[in-house]
Parts: C-alpha cells; sequence; structure tokens
C-alpha cells in the first residue's frame, strides 16, 4: 500500500525545501510532492494510506552516526530489538552501531550477522579499526566494507600506537570506509588536553593516509578550535558532538546520569559547542546512546559507568535547546540530524525527501510541551540526563523504507 503524510510542514535542507503540503511514499521510495509552490514526481496509483500531519513538521528519517546496542555481549542492557525500537521512536531511520561488543566487530562475518538483524530501521554496523580492539593488529577493511560496515571505529578508546593507527587508516581509505575517531590521549584521560591532543595527532594521521577522518563526540573548546583551524587549512574533515555537551557543563556532574565519556565540560566549553554548531566546524550532532543496567549507574558519580542513552531525546532537547532559544535555525538543525550524517556516509538516498529517494521520514510535533519520562522509553536503558526536562519535538510518526515503524498512540 503507498502512503502519504498529509498537511505538514516539509522541512527537507538537502533540496532547500521548506513548504507545507503532502508527502507520497510507494515502493520503498519518495515518489511525489504536492504543496505550496512545490509538485514533483508522480502520484502513487493505487490505495494510499492517508495520514493528517497538519501543524507538525514532517522531516527526513534522522540518522545517528553513533549508537552503542550492547548486542552481541550486554543484551542485558540492550540489544538490536530495544535498539531499533528505540531509534524509531526518536525519529531516526538509520543509525550506526559502534563495535565494542563481546565479540568485538571485527570481522566480516560478525559484521553481516549484526547486519542481517536490523528490524524496522537500517541499523548499519562500524567494524573496528583493530582485531579485539586491542591496538595492535589491523582488520580486513575490505572484507568488513564488503559484509556491510559502513565505517571503522575503536570508539572507546583510541589506538595509542601512531604506526598502526595510520596503516589502520590506509587501509580504510583503500577500501572507501571513513574512521570514526574516539579522540583521546590516555596519558590525558578525560581532559580537554587529551581529547585536543589526540585529535591533532589522528588529523595529521587522516591527511598522511587520505581517509575520510570524522570525529566523534567532539566536548572541547581547545578540540574545536583546532577543528575550524584545520578546516579553514583545507583538511577534509568532519566532526559531532551530542546534545549533553550543549546544555549541560560539569556543575550537572553530580550523580551517574551526568557520567559519560567525554565527560562534561565548563561553561565556556559548553558555549563553544553550541557556537561550533552555527559556524559550521561541527558537522553532525550524534547522541552515543549508551545504555547501562541501573545498578550501574545508581552507585554514585564516581563508581558509575559511562554513558547516557539518547535516541529518544535527540531531536526534542537539540529543537528546544537550539531552535527554541534562538541558536540556530530549523534547516540546520536538520542538516546536522539528516543531511549531513547522509553525506558523511556517502549515502546520497538517506537523509533527504528528494522523489526518488529512500523513503525515510519523521513526524515531529512542536506545537506543545511535554517531560522526558525515562519510564516510557523503548530502550532497555534509563540512565538519561534529560529526564523530567520540559521539551518540544514529541515524535508522532517515523516511516522506514515505506512502512510505518512507530506511531504515537497517545
Amino acid at each position: 500500500m503507498n502512503l502519504c503524510i498529509a498537511g505538514g510542514r516539509i522541512v527537507d535542507p538537502a533540496q532547500g525545501l521548506d513548504a507545507t503540503g503532502d508527502i507520497y511514499f510507494s515502493e520503498g521510495r519518495v515518489a511525489a510532492i504536492r504543496g505550496e509552490s512545490v509538485a514533483a514526481g508522480e502520484l502513487p496509483e493505487g490505495e494510499t494510506e492517508r495520514i493528517d500531519a497538519a501543524g507538525m513538521l514532517v522531516l527526513p528519517g534522522l540518522i545517528d552516526l553513533h549508537v552503542h546496542f550492547r548486542d552481541p555481549g550486554f543484551t542485558e542492557k540492550e540489544d538490536i530489538h530495544t535498539g531499533c525500537a528505540a531509534a524509531a521512536a526518536g525519529g531516526f531511520t538509520t543509525v550506526c552501531m559502534m563495535p565494542n561488543l563481546r565479540p568485538v566487530t571485527d570481522t566480516a562475518e560478525a559484521v553481516a550477522a549484526l547486519r542481517a538483524r536490523a528490524e524496522g530501521i537500517d541499523a548499519l554496523p562500524i567494524g573496528a579499526v583493530t582485531l579485539g580492539q586491542k591496538g595492535e593488529t589491523t582488520v580486513d577493511a575490505a572484507a568488513l566494507k564488503a559484509a556491510g560496515a559502513c565505517a571503522l571505529s575503536e570508539d572507546g578508546r583510541s589506538v595509542a600506537d601512531a604506526s598502526i593507527m595510520l596503516a589502520g587508516m590506509r587501509a580504510a581509505a583503500e577500501a572507501g570506509l571513513p574512521i570514526f575517531d574516539h579522540t583521546e590521549d590516555d596519558a590525558l584521560r578525560g581532559t580537554a588536553a587529551g581529547e585536543a591532543c589526540m585529535a591533532a595527532r589522528n588529523l595529521i594521521l587522516a591527511r598522511e593516509s587520505g581517509v575520510k577522518y570524522h570525529l566523534c563526540h567532539i566536548s572541547a573548546k581547545l578540540s574545536l578550535d583546532f577543528i575550524r583551524a584545520m578546516k579553514a587549512a583545507g583538511y577534509d574533515i568532519t566532526a559531532e558532538t551530542a546534545p549533553h555537551y550543549f546544555v549541560f557543563d560539569q556543575s550537572r556532574a553530580t550523580d551517574g546520569n551526568f557520567k559519560m565519556n567525554p565527560p562534561l565540560r565548563t561553561a565556556e566549553d559548553v558555549a563553544a559547542v553550541i557556537e561550533a554548531l552555527k559556524d559550521g566546524t561541527l558537522d553532525a550532532i550524534a547522541t552515543d546512546h549508551a545504555p547501562h543496567c541501573a545498578a550501574e549507574k545508581e552507585c554514585g558519580y564516581e563508581r558509575a559507568l559511562n554513558g547516557v542513552i539518547g535516541l529518544e531525546t535527540s531531536f526534542p532537547v537539540s529543537y528546544t535547546a537550539l531552535v527554541r532559544a534562538g541558536h540556530i535555525p530549523l534547516s540546520r538543525l536538520v542538516s546536522l540530524m539528516s543531511a549531513n550524517p547522509a553525506a558523511i556516509l556517502g549515502a546520497p538516498k538517506r537523509g533527504t525527501l528528494r522523489v526518488g529517494a529512500y523513503a525515510d521520514a519523521a513526524v515531529f510535533d512542536v506545537s506543545r510541551p511535554y517531560r522526558i519520562a525515562p519510564a516510557s522509553f523503548r530502550s532497555k536503558g534509563r540512565n538519561t540526563p534529560f529526564a523530567g526536562m520540559e521539551v518540544y519535538g514529541k515524535t508522532r510518526l517515523t516511516v522506514a523504507g515505506g512502512r510505518i515503524v512507530y506511531r504515537d498512540q497517545k
């Protein structure tokens, strides 16, 4: 059956579109758009389910470059089923799963097995840079790419040996895979200097290797100053941050739900992250969705494990803290959460509602506020710093591949 989302405000920066109208999906693709000043594609023939989105935003399906679904190895925290469900409930139609699992995603077989288990949305495996994430022997990047890996990353740690990191980057470049890099010098763990020092080293290695290089969860002004300078110098790099880094500073780091790696920084760092989202130094907002069991977070800040969840809060928190607060326009936020991540993945059929693109879309209600309630999450995790926060942007509908994968019933 065809699907039509009718009467919503369709915002798609990838094609410069911001118009009220109807969008039609057929056979897994965007078939047509009809509305004020826009008429693209051919209306599909046959039966069509029509969904009223009047007064709501209709956006390209969101893309998260950085999630932890804990499966295999840690399914008491999350599994692919609950992770995909949480993503759909947050308006995400594509996510990229980090490899620090048990076993590590470091072989073609592991990549293919994960890829085959995605449910409803596209959950793309990221392969490790080194076998077992031990920092000693690089993986077979070409084999991982052929099996469906979307990138390589040593997330959770950095490769300490520069020569091994360079070899991994060269292999990734030859295979046509980007490197998604967790930048942290172990000798300076948890510090802004440690984040910036490793970022600087690996930016040099990326230039030497020719790999497409993406910096994960950037949190510090020092790192952003360096990234901004490197972009100005012509380095072809991209970088992401996460909502907690532009909402909270280190004064909130009082319990386990505010503990993550990198940690919350100073108020100056928070202001720098917001400025970097405004001026293009940062290219994407990711969640670093990292579920933990309650006992692992409710044990005091010092003993708690690193990581917070974010798939079901990312858009409303970002919309509220950035768009409603007047820092960036809506089109910029949509780019940060859809079009730009698609470009980083080299996926032109994602992150847009252009005719012929994948039929991935999300509908959000930004007209009324609601409070974030962890008990309602689809994720197994409840470890969010945003509990009780009043936000705008509740997900009403998520469509992936032309199929409804989430519908708010309230």
